[in-house]
């Protein structure tokens, strides 16, 4: 029960920071392009986990029948689902991005079914349909500029992609530290990323760079967004089912809404408030129900009689 609590609130908090990210990124895009803004987040990140880890003392020793599975981590969620996300949020709206990115919990459950046997509970449909509904709530469908397929497909190929990850995530074993792991899946991100974009970066004018709003961004995805958000998902999906983890996704929506209200003074509808408890409804069915499911596997089973 303990563990449930708290990994629900790791996945809270992972989402409600990446909530706010989508305000960042549609920022930074303006001055530096999805791939190269990709790339130094990571970088960024990379640095900050690596001094975490030292003042931590980790232990960086990974098996070597688990290296592969941590570069199809890195590269299947690192590198194609954030390139895919930053790119389809350049290129559409933010409803879109909302909307298109709520189906990630959704293909959470279909591949945690197929890879990892977990069973779908009725009360996982549910959980998933409230939250989706509460999403559609909140953002509307009115005003979707749906001409903007290129983005479209991007943000589904991002939200595809990150679902995979999340559940490759529970293949690996319990005792690598997520420290570890984060550090070794960004490393792998950057070196993969790097020949795309050194050609490209003396492009970006540096003087833009300098601008507080731009580093602070990238200082934000990078140490924020990247390196404490992952952190807290990954960690959080271990001590959740990893279908019932995705449910917390449709956060991002929630938290992204509110910043606009507090930060940007935008309005907010009854619909936001409406879409919001939906969401709640979901996430309590999923903690209940994942209390229910540690409970069942501790207690005692009953023996066959010979």
């Amino acid at each position: 029960m303990k563990n449930t609590l708290i990994g629900s609130l790791f996945l809270i908090l992972a989402s409600s920071i990446w909530g706010g990210m989508y305000v960042v990124v549609k920022i930074l895009v303006a001055v530096i392009p999805p791939l190269e803004l990709v790339w130094m987040r990571y970088l960024i990140a990379f640095i900050a986990l690596v001094i975490i880890g030292l003042v931590t003392k980790q232990n960086w020793k990974i098996k070597k029948q688990h290296f592969g599975l941590i570069i199809a981590i890195a590269i299947i969620g690192y590198v194609i689902s954030i390139v895919t996300q930053e790119t389809g949020t350049m290129l559409s709206s933010a409803q879109m991005g909302a909307i298109i990115t709520s189906t990630t919990p959704a293909f959470m459950v279909l591949f945690a079914s197929v890879i990892l046997k977990e069973s779908l509970t009725f009360k996982k449909a549910i959980s998933v349909s409230l939250a989706t509904i509460g999403v559609i709530t909140i953002v509307g469908i009115d005003n979707i500029d749906m001409s903007s397929t290129l983005g479209g497909i991007s943000l589904i190929i991002a939200a595809l992609t990150w679902a995979l990850m999340s559940v490759l995530i529970k293949r690996l074993p319990s005792e690598y530290s997520q420290i570890v792991v984060t550090t070794y899946a960004t490393l792998i991100a950057v070196v993969v990323l790097t020949p795309f974009v050194i050609t490209k970066l003396p492009q970006i004018e540096m003087n833009e760079l300098a601008k507080p709003t731009i580093w602070g961004g990238l200082i934000y995805l990078g140490v924020i967004s990247t390196s404490t958000a992952f952190l807290l998902w990954n960690r959080g999906l271990q001590m959740l089912n990893a279908s019932s983890g995705g449910v917390f996704f449709f956060f991002q929506p929630v938290f992204g809404t509110l910043l606009g209200w507090l930060i940007l003074g935008e309005t907010i509808s009854i619909t936001f408030w409406i879409g919001s408890i939906l969401i709640l409804f979901g996430v309590l069915i999923v903690i209940n129900d994942s209390k229910e499911e540690q409970n069942h596997s501790l207690s005692p089973q009953p023996t066959e009689k010979c």
